[in-house]
């Protein structure tokens, strides 16, 4: 990570008791882990960034183990994902989707067998942006009882020549989901769709 100029994490992790109905046992579990680096590309064109994704690499892995370290440290236990990206405003939105293969492909590779594709989203935006990362199901992208989002931001970021790097996991279904669908237990694993 000796390319990657950090200014500062920072690890959140949210227990969900209820949504006004019965209480979980255990409560639902999400966590989201945000690092502000140094835009290399900020206040210029640059044609050709698609090389700063292999440098982004180890950053996506180190994010991902502490990510499933802040929900206990059983990846077994991790059953959503999301990513996501804050570009600030001397850079722009292609910035942001320089996260897409290494923020996706840590996270898979620190859960194992995650079959289902990460969802991802991106925006520019100044101090304080907030960001709704998308959540699915890491098997199945149509586990609707795992369609999720987690709002993450950092006060002073992303100042203009910065990026808000996201991961999310969760440890499980919205905690009073009941809206019909398929069930994580039908899961067949074929195609990271069902």
């Amino acid at each position: 990570m000796d390319e990657i100029d950090i200014r500062k994490q920072i690890v959140s992790v949210e227990d969900i008791f209820h949504e006004r109905g019965p209480r979980a046992h255990p409560p639902h579990r999400r966590a989201s882990i945000a690092t502000v680096i140094r835009n290399p590309f900020a206040g210029r064109y640059e044609a050709h960034i698609e090389g700063f994704m292999k440098s982004l690499e180890p950053l996506g892995v180190d994010m991902a183990k502490k990510l499933v370290a802040a929900l206990g440290g059983d990846p077994k236990k991790i059953e959503g994902y999301g990513k996501g990206a804050i570009v600030g405003e001397a850079g722009e939105l292609e910035h942001g989707a320089l996260w897409h293969v290494p923020g996706g492909y840590a996270m898979r590779a620190a859960l194992g067998e995650a079959k289902a594709i990460v969802p991802s989203t991106k925006k520019v935006g100044g101090l304080g942006a907030r960001l709704d990362v998308p959540i699915t199901h890491i098997n199945a992208s149509y586990v609707r009882s795992h369609f999720d989002a987690m709002e993450v931001s950092v006060a002073d970021a992303p100042r203009a020549d910065e990026i808000v790097l996201v991961l999310v996991m969760t440890t499980g279904a919205r905690v009073h989901a009941r809206v019909g669908g398929l069930a994580a237990k039908d899961i067949k694993g074929e195609d990271g769709l069902r």
